[in-house]
């Protein structure tokens, strides 16, 4: 295994895969024999020569900014020595898409067995990984009804025959208006039509602006078997008793609910990271791109990737790679879009990365970009969605969100995926309402926080080959996707938050 990695042979500094102690002499292609003259943290960037103040860091191949004073050949470089070259808005008007030609989703496959995995097949097309009940609130007030619905129910039933009984308590549906009050109805009704529920009852105070009647033709076409809806000011008599007996309905038909075999093409799947350092972008999340890749170019399946503001300084890659000039106006909105919700705030554009990603080796909001979209891929583009929108496209799509965990990973649930895979440098136990999959970038994490983390893609750096971890990781997928649980699903994590901005009354 080697002590430190050169990404791109035009990249002017390397990263420590182990801890590097000042003195030691490294040879590294292109640079020759490099003398530190600092320590290096495992994950952390050194030069590979001299770079003048104010000359641009390269990394990943593109820069990750520039430098605010001399730094010599061989010294340490973290957020205290490079500054973002991150702006305002931009017209992207020199961006063209590469190829208007681009073959469709699953067409890699060329007539080969195709992989599949065990799911609970909807009556409307879509198939669930799960066949778990949840109640939804409407409104934040009678988030503690729903609690003790949903505590009896799985007191009386044990949720057996299901995957599990959840209520998603969260602070909105009342006292909201426009943008916000819109962004929890489509959530909330994302989840009404999402397929890893077996039965739904929503749960209405009566009096909010989220009006339960509107909400119910908010949200369309449903299954009248598997919906119920009730309002509690309505309920003659105890309103948990009422709604025991009506999930206790829902669960009876939800029991008889089988898996069955069905193709890749089914999976949606959500890339999310979250506490980076720096391995992601060299272990972690190019194994989601590989993942990616083989899932819509090979099995015709999809993917989403969001948090757009850590896409910053990584988006024309993204654009580059849009299947229509229409797509690569809508990647373009997209970005600007969100850089204008951090300028409406008074905010700067770059301000990120995190105190964990930079104790983790990130400096810069472009290092952070450019590893973060490694988890699409080379995938082209075929989606783009603003919050709150449901999948339409197979393929590589792009999601309107923040980099928040729990926002930008219950809008990739929301918007049809099953499971979300999150890469992480740092850990975390959070879960959202699908099988939240952490994968570390790092075997130390792994062997740290075993309850936390699912699968380590810190192997590749221990001289494990791509092809060897993407099959073994493949499987996993899909044996999740069959049932076998997650360790957030394990720890009984099941957690929604929903994306604010506006006034709260």
């Amino acid at each position: 295994m080697k002590d430190f990695i050169k990404i791109n042979p035009a990249d002017n500094v390397a990263v420590a895969i182990n801890p590097l102690a000042k003195g030691t002499v490294v040879t590294v292609d292109g640079a020759g024999d490099v003398t530190l003259v600092s320590d290096i943290p495992a994950g952390h960037k050194f030069a590979l020569r001299d770079i003048a103040e104010g000359e641009n860091v390269i990394k990943y191949g593109f820069p990750i900014g520039h430098t605010r004073h001399d730094v010599a050949r061989g010294a340490f470089l973290d957020h205290n020595d490079i500054k973002t070259n991150l702006a305002g808005q931009l017209d992207y008007s020199d961006i063209a898409i590469k190829d208007h030609n681009v073959p469709a989703p699953g067409s890699a496959l060329n007539g080969a067995k195709e992989a599949t995995f065990k799911g609970y097949v909807r009556p409307d097309g879509q198939v669930g990984i799960r066949n778990e009940l949840w109640v939804i609130p409407t409104v934040g007030c009678v988030n503690g009804i729903v609690k003790q619905i949903v505590d009896r129910v799985n007191a009386e039933t044990g949720a057996k025959g299901v995957d599990g009984i959840f209520g998603f308590p969260h602070n909105y549906g009342c006292s909201q208006l426009g943008d916000d009050h819109e962004n929890t109805k489509k959530i909330l009704r994302d989840m009404v039509h999402h397929p890893n529920a077996g039965g739904i009852l929503v749960v209405g105070l009566g009096c909010e602006n989220n009006q339960p009647a509107v909400f119910k033709e908010f949200c369309g076409e449903i299954d009248e078997d598997r919906v119920k809806f009730m309002v509690c000011q309505e309920v003659e008599g105890n309103e948990v008793e009422t709604g025991v007996a009506i999930l206790k309905s829902l669960y009876e038909k939800a029991v008889a609910d089988t898996r069955q075999e069905v193709p890749a093409s089914k999976l949606r799947i959500g890339l999310k990271c979250g506490g980076s350092d720096g391995f992601s972008g060299i272990t972690a999340n190019p194994l989601l791109g590989e993942f990616s890749d083989w899932l819509c170019d090979v099995e015709g399946g999809t993917t989403v990737l969001t948090e757009v503001p850590e896409m910053f300084g990584a988006e024309t890659i993204l654009m580059e790679r849009c299947a229509s000039d229409e797509l690569l106006g809508q990647t373009v909105s997209l970005i600007n879009n969100f850089k204008q919700y951090f300028l409406s705030h008074g905010e700067p554009v770059g301000e990120n990365p995190s105190p964990g990603n930079k104790a983790g080796g990130i400096s810069t909001l472009e290092e952070k970009a450019l590893g973060c979209t490694q988890k699409s891929g080379k995938s082209p583009v075929f989606g783009v969605m603003e919050y709150g929108d449901r999948i339409s496209h197979h393929g590589l799509n792009l999601l309107s969100a923040p980099g928040n965990d729990l926002v930008a990973s219950t809008a990739l649930a929301a918007a049809g995926c099953q499971m979300v895979l999150f890469t992480t440098g740092r850990g975390t136990p959070f879960g959202t309402f699908v099988p939240t999959m952490k994968i570390s970038t790092n075997t130390g994490l792994a062997t740290r926080k075993p309850a936390w983390i699912d699968f380590n893609a810190g192997r590749l750096v221990e001289d494990m080959s791509m092809d060897q971890v993407l099959r073994e990781f493949i499987d996993y997928v899909l044996a999740v996707a069959s049932g076998e649980l997650v360790n957030s699903e394990k720890a009984g994590i099941h957690e929604i938050s929903i994306f604010k901005n506006g006034v709260t009354l």
